[in-house]
């Protein structure tokens, strides 16, 4: 099937043909139909396998022109990143016509984003705060609107967004069509379907929560952060050298310390991303690691979804996510649009059931490789035992809730001292 099947316009055509793109994916050639015939929509695929296009060129079809001031189409998207990267996916897909696209999110002053809008525009691409901020502020009127897409919405509902996008639907027409996208579906976001949709249409082109064929995944037995350190370091200046990567870790500290020891071995080539640095510097950040101007980007999860780099080759996760899914979103920045990828996770022994949870969702067992004989094994420092004693104790009581870990807290059956009496002594 080509898009001229699936009655793309040439102006569109012509668009996808400068973005690289000729011919459509799975879940395009599935989506695409059902979106122009006005149905709401579940939509579910892989990561990296066009989505957002799935649902922005039927729309855009259906909007054929710009009109009016007032927005017609808001895309809800879990975070800035994800805001930046659709709202230039559809500028690009939109270059040949007049359409004004907005995107909305926090970070930065609203005034300029206000302005904007006051401009007129067709399609906002927002951040469920950031809009619902605006409208509050008089800044954003929603009575055109005429399609609402939740992006990502697996992600929306993991960071707690369901209280606002509840208050989203109180201000929008009732009248309009709802798409929801996700790579993976758990019941959760099913829950958010069931109240959001009105009898959809589910496009699901692969097996929930499966990462793409061309990613290679494999994983180490690395026992604390010290190892990690410095098996990462023995696979960057081996096997893998000189290609890009992008380190996932969980935690913001851990995510500037791998930066600075990265920082020392490949000075200027490596970046940090996370929710304590500035929006402007994670723009900036993002975009020298697209151009290929930066190596390395050491993020939390706060970068796992949203970002297209079709070159990137590698990724690590430093630590494993909690999350299965997340797990599935971190390896779907590499491996894109039918490119090679692959996918290295670092074990210690608290993360042992959060990687079996993986295997479990995959439906498979990942590939353990034997740690390289030449990397020094760090010591574990006594605080960092402490610690993943404490994280394999929390596994131990979702599996058990009667299990008492090393760490319970036990009842003090100490005698009070006595102490003296104090005498009132009244005034005279």
């Amino acid at each position: 099937m080509t898009f001229a099947d699936l009655r793309i316009t040439r102006q569109y055509l012509d668009a996808l043909k400068d973005m690289g793109i000729t011919e459509p994916t799975p879940i395009q050639e599935k989506a695409i139909p059902a979106v122009r015939a006005g149905q709401d929509v579940i939509g579910i695929a892989q990561t990296g396998t066009g989505k957002t296009l799935a649902y922005l060129l039927p729309i855009f079809s259906q909007m054929q022109e710009a009109k009016g001031m007032l927005p017609r189409c808001v895309i809800l998207v879990p975070s800035k990143e994800l805001a930046v990267q659709v709202g230039e996916v559809a500028r690009r897909a939109a270059i040949q016509t007049d359409f004004r696209i907005v995107t909305l999110y926090g970070g930065v002053g609203p005034r300029g984003q206000m302005k904007a809008l006051e401009r007129g525009c067709d399609i906002v691409v927002s951040t469920p705060g950031r809009f619902r901020e605006l409208y509050l502020r008089e800044g954003l009127h929603v009575k055109q609107v005429k399609h609402l897409v939740l992006d990502e919405a697996d992600r929306m509902m993991g960071l707690g967004f369901m209280p606002q996008l509840r208050k989203l639907l109180e201000i929008l027409p009732t009248k309009r069509q709802n798409l929801l996208f996700s790579a993976t579906y758990p019941s959760k976001t099913e829950l958010m379907a069931e109240e959001f949709l009105l009898w959809p249409t589910r496009v699901e082109v692969s097996p929930q929560s499966t990462p793409v064929e061309s990613v290679t995944q494999s994983s180490y037995q690395a026992n604390n952060f010290g190892t990690k350190l410095n098996l990462l370091e023995h696979l960057l200046k081996g096997e893998l050298e000189g290609l890009q990567a992008m380190i996932f870790v969980r935690e913001k500290d851990r995510a500037e310390q791998i930066g600075n020891f990265l920082e020392e071995i490949y000075p200027g080539r490596v970046r940090t991303l996370h929710a304590n640095k500035g929006q402007n510097t994670r723009i900036q950040s993002l975009e020298l690691f697209k151009d290929g101007k930066v190596n390395y980007l050491v993020a939390t999860d706060v970068a796992s979804r949203g970002i297209d780099i079709p070159q990137l080759e590698l990724v690590f996760n430093f630590t494993v996510p909690r999350d299965p899914h997340d797990y599935v979103h971190r390896i779907g920045r590499t491996g894109r649009a039918g490119r090679k990828g692959a996918a290295i996770t670092f074990i210690d022994r608290s993360e042992k059931a959060a990687f079996a949870r993986i295997d479990e969702l995959l439906g498979k067992t990942l590939e353990l490789k034997t740690m390289p004989e030449t990397v020094k094994v760090a010591p574990t420092p006594k605080w960092e035992r402490q610690v993943q004693a404490r994280a394999m104790d929390r596994e131990m009581r979702k599996a058990d809730p009667d299990f008492k870990g090393a760490f319970h807290e036990k009842k003090r059956t100490k005698p009070k001292k006595a102490g003296k009496k104090r005498l009132n002594k009244s005034k005279p």
